[in-house]
């Protein structure tokens, strides 16, 4: 296939944490009409990573004529911090991180760690100083048409957090019955392609 061809459409998938972008290969049959790549993203922070999703946005746009995300628990978060959402026609994500603010504070509460300690340590174990304020200056301002699919027992993200990110954003949301955070059963993977299947508008297998 030639480069810089405006009539095929493009799915970048972003990972979550301990994934990687060979994950990605899953979902070539679900996107049979799309170029399918994984994105093995370096760094680790809403900047650098966000920095880096943003890069690869702009080089498939570049490329082809539409542009797909699909990405994971904090990968999605680190999309939505990586201001594509004027360079992408759809998101597909799945038990994404939506607050990470609140998650931060619920780790530190269970931790029992507490602002003025963070500040003046600046990390404490996985917590970080930096991290925390970064968010807060960077609030999440997300626009792109989005799907989510969500299990019924993620122990990550409250089922009213990301009801209240699919309602403010209109996003259509999805719940799977028992799910959980990590789709990874035979059963939660075929609920997930049927997700897409049902979903996706553009050509079927």
């Amino acid at each position: 296939m030639k480069q810089n061809d405006k009539t095929k459409k493009a799915v970048l998938y972003v990972h979550g944490k301990g994934g990687s972008a060979d994950e990605s290969g899953f979902y070539i049959p679900l996107f049979p009409d799309c170029i399918v790549t994984g994105l093995d993203y370096k760094t680790f922070t809403p900047w650098e990573t966000g920095r880096e999703i943003r890069d690869a946005v702009m080089k498939l746009k570049n490329e082809y004529g539409e542009i797909i995300i699909v990405a994971n628990s904090i990968g999605a978060f680190f999309c939505m911090s990586a201001d594509i959402c004027s360079l992408i026609n759809e998101a597909y994500f799945i038990s994404p991180v939506v607050d990470m603010e609140k998650l931060i504070k619920g780790m530190m509460a269970y931790q029992n760690v507490t602002e003025e300690e963070l500040k003046a340590k600046g990390e404490i174990n996985d917590l970080s100083w930096e991290y925390l304020c970064y968010i807060r200056q960077h609030p999440v301002r997300w626009t792109a048409p989005t799907h989510i699919l969500y299990g019924e027992n993620d122990g990550l993200t409250p089922y009213d957090t990301v009801l209240e990110f699919a309602e403010k954003t209109g996003a259509s949301l999805l719940v799977m019955k028992g799910g959980e955070h990590w789709f990874h059963t035979d059963g939660q993977m075929k609920f997930l392609s049927e997700w897409i299947k049902s979903t996706y508008k553009g050509e079927k297998a």
